[in-house]
């Protein structure tokens, strides 16, 4: 299964970004093949609306089966990836990556 959290770093070792729609990297993690990727989400830094739907649809291209994030994504956001069966953890606030997976794996995370 593929993995994508909000990020403020491109490592394992990098911080959950709070932030959903203006996080500053989405990092993807394959369970399968045990690799990990930085996607450059920058590009929605100044954008004045819409920075929610615009991660969102970047997540979905992306298509993984779990979002693990901080505050989690807004309303409009949260149906458009469920609506795709995307299963959405929140409350990783203050975790790095791989301790955000590590209490996802524990079923320690809210899922929303």
């Amino acid at each position: 299964m593929k993995i994508a959290f909000t990020s403020s770093g491109t490592s394992w070792n990098s911080m959950i970004d709070p932030r959903f729609g203006r996080t500053e990297f989405i990092v993807m993690y394959d369970e399968e093949k045990q690799v990990i990727s930085a996607i450059d989400n920058s590009k929605v830094k100044n954008v004045a609306h819409g920075a929610g739907s615009a991660t969102a649809q970047m997540i979905f291209e992306l298509d993984p089966g779990v979002l693990i994030t901080g505050n989690g994504p807004g309303e409009t956001a949260s149906k458009a990836l469920k609506h795709h069966q995307m299963r959405i953890f929140v409350d990783a606030h203050d975790l790095t990556l791989k301790q955000a997976y590590e209490q996802y794996k524990h079923g320690k995370l809210k899922e929303v």
